[in-house]
């Protein structure tokens, strides 16, 4: 059985690593943010970004029972707005967990996904998902600016102490 608190130090350490992503790009001209890096599903590194936070706000809202398939990801081609898309995530993400007790995130119930599939999800392994899914684009990132002469800093992988 995972715990309501469980979660909320795994989000919190993995939004940790995604600010730090997020202040190391800061550090980069605007235009390397929407250089296209060939072989990645996301070319840019803004959009590896924003598929990174649109993913956990979409689950989210899959678990609320809202389907919705947000395309606005022109709408986030800067750090600051990045940021900020992250920030309110974040803290909605927050406040469902924070509402919720341990029972509930570990109670399976069905919910409707893209394609309206119905699936049986328990919310707890839903919040798991979403936060390995940073780390794996978090990598996709490292590579990408690698790519591009930059370099990736240490120690934003999922932080062991506090």
């Amino acid at each position: 059985m995972y715990t309501t608190a469980a979660l909320l130090d795994v989000h919190e350490r993995t939004h940790r690593s995604i600010q730090g992503v997020l202040a190391h790009l800061e550090g980069l001209p605007a235009e390397e943010l929407q250089r296209e890096v060939p072989h990645f599903s996301y070319p840019t590194l803004a959009q590896q970004l924003h598929h990174v936070i649109t993913a956990e706000r979409y689950w989210l809202r899959v678990l609320r029972g809202e389907l919705v398939l947000d395309q606005d990801q022109d709408e986030y081609t800067t750090v600051d707005a990045l940021q900020a898309l992250r920030a309110e995530v974040a803290a909605d993400t927050v406040s469902y967990i924070g509402s919720s007790s341990d029972d509930d995130v570990n109670r399976i119930r069905t919910v409707t996904t893209y394609g309206d599939r119905q699936v049986d999800l328990a919310p707890a392994l839903v919040v798991l998902r979403t936060q390995t899914h940073a780390y794996q684009h978090q990598g996709e990132i490292a590579s990408m600016l690698r790519h591009l002469g930059h370099t990736f800093p240490s120690g934003l992988d999922f932080p062991l102490v506090d």
